[in-house]
Formats: C-alpha cells, sequence, structure tokens
C-alpha cells in the first residue's frame, strides 16, 4: 500500500482537545522561551514544520495525541491556531467507543497529577485546562539532562514521572528543582530504573 500524504489543516488552539490529563508547566515555560528566542521568519518555518498530529474524533472534532506541551506554550504566546496533521480518522465512533481505541493504541493517557488513572471523561475539553505535574516536568528535563534516552514508547516521559513520583516527594521538586534533578539523575541509574523506556543502565566503575 502506498503511504498517503498527510493532510493538514489549520485549527484553532482552543478548539483542539487533550488526549491526557495534564502536563509539566516547567516544560511549557521552557517552550515558551525558546519559541520568544526565534525571529518571525523563524516562527514561520517552525509552525510550518511542527504539525500536530490529531484523531478526528466524535462530532469530527482534533484530539492532540502528540504536542500538548507546545500546543499549550504556543497558546500563551498568543498563538491563534496550529496546523495539524490527522492520524486516524474515527469521527464516526461514539465517544465510548472513541476513547476504547485510544486506549488500545495507547493514544490516551487518563492518568491525574498523582499518576492515579481516572475516567475518560476527566480529560479536559481544553488544552488551556490541562493540570500540572510537576514530576512531568521533572522527567522531560531529566531526559535533555542525559538521565534517559528518548523512546518511540508513548507517554515515556510520564512513565519516567510516575517512577520519580514513587521516589522523590512533591514538595522536594518544588521547593528545590536543581537538587530534585540531582536525586534523580542518581534514580535514573539504578537497577530500579532498568525497566522504563530509554534507560542508559547503571553507572559501571
Amino acid at each position: 500500500m502506498a503511504p498517503r500524504e498527510p493532510i493538514l489543516t489549520l485549527v484553532p488552539i482552543a478548539e483542539l482537545r487533550p488526549t491526557q490529563m495534564t502536563v509539566g508547566y516547567r516544560e511549557v515555560e521552557e517552550k515558551r522561551r525558546r519559541w520568544r528566542d526565534h525571529d518571525s521568519e523563524k516562527k514561520e518555518k517552525f509552525l510550518g514544520s511542527h504539525m500536530i498530529p490529531t484523531l478526528l474524533g466524535p462530532k469530527k472534532r482534533h484530539y492532540v495525541i502528540d504536542h500538548h506541551h507546545l500546543s499549550r506554550a504556543l497558546q500563551l504566546e498568543g498563538v491563534e491556531a496550529v496546523l495539524v496533521t490527522v492520524v486516524a480518522d474515527l469521527h464516526k465512533l461514539d465517544k465510548d467507543a472513541f476513547w476504547t481505541v485510544c486506549d488500545h493504541k495507547s493514544w490516551a493517557h487518563p492518568y491525574d497529577a498523582d499518576g492515579v488513572r481516572q475516567d475518560f471523561k476527566a480529560i479536559p475539553k481544553a488544552v488551556a485546562d490541562l493540570a500540572d505535574d510537576p514530576f512531568r516536568s521533572l522527567a522531560g528535563e531529566l531526559r535533555r539532562a542525559g538521565g534517559f534516552a528518548k523512546d518511540t514508547t508513548p507517554f515515556s516521559e510520564f512513565l519516567w514521572a510516575d517512577f520519580l513520583r514513587r521516589n522523590m516527594k512533591a514538595k522536594h521538586v518544588e521547593s528545590d528543582f536543581a537538587e530534585a534533578l540531582e536525586r534523580a539523575l542518581q534514580l535514573a541509574k539504578s537497577q530500579d530504573a532498568g525497566y522504563l523506556p530509554g534507560w542508559c543502565g547503571p553507572v559501571s566503575g
């Protein structure tokens, strides 16, 4: 079968539906800083090359399956619409069937800021309503610091966030992020983290 050309659509960010409950607010702020560093030509090029993958869901709404942090960052920076590419057209399904498919395909992550699974109805209806998970921010920073490798496993950073949540206190992350990152780097090299995607192994010697 010949691969189909992606269909690109310009969609207002305010109309995008999330498929997860949280983002890391520090991650969002980092993406905002990087966006502000671009001149207008670079911003245009960036928007043209960073398409948001979506599912066409019930009532032909676009459900974001990646780049929630980027979508929220661009929205906060005043960008009104983004190019999306439709990964699958599921608009004929009713809501329950739609979320069942999302669940089986790992296209949704209905876990709250405490890492507890919720009903799909609890997923917010707008990118602007995503809650903060400080451990998701810590996991993102941990990956950038070389604590683990980028991996194609869906929601891999949330798996790392959950691991860190089970081994560290939230107030530690919120009161001293730099120190929490040092601790996270130690934990990432431990055998306990060996089951996680992108694990780089213990330090030898």
